[in-house]
């Protein structure tokens, strides 16, 4: 027997400069596991939700290391703001705003985002 995925006509959408930018279908997210998106401009998005349904984007390449990896990331929250930590070197990010948590100097792209 083959289980089918269960689809949705929602998509999860980033707003880039100039438009919003279709990157999945909402049903391919599920919550604390994040998906990677490649942008027009060849950079890497990294689209999360969680268990209530908030939907988050963030650049996928670490700053650290310079790896595209942060869709690899454990998800989690610190003082009640959601955020992703890297796989590599364990570093985290506020998804909503991109800031690094443990190094006030460094931070990623965070991009506004809904389902349409």
């Amino acid at each position: 027997m083959t289980l089918a995925l269960e689809t949705t006509d929602l998509k999860v959408r980033i707003q880039l400069p100039d438009a919003w930018f279709g990157v999945c279908d909402l049903s391919v997210l599920l919550p604390g596991r994040g998906v990677a998106a490649l942008l027009p401009d060849g950079r890497q998005v990294a689209v999360f939700t969680d268990r209530t349904g908030g939907l988050y984007a963030v650049d996928n390449r670490d700053p650290f290391t310079g790896a595209a990896v942060l869709s690899r990331g454990l998800t989690g929250t610190h003082r009640g703001r959601p955020f992703v930590a890297s796989p590599l070197l364990k570093q985290r990010f506020d998804l909503e705003t991109g800031q690094c948590l443990d190094d006030e100097t460094v931070r990623v792209t965070a991009y506004r985002v809904k389902a349409a």
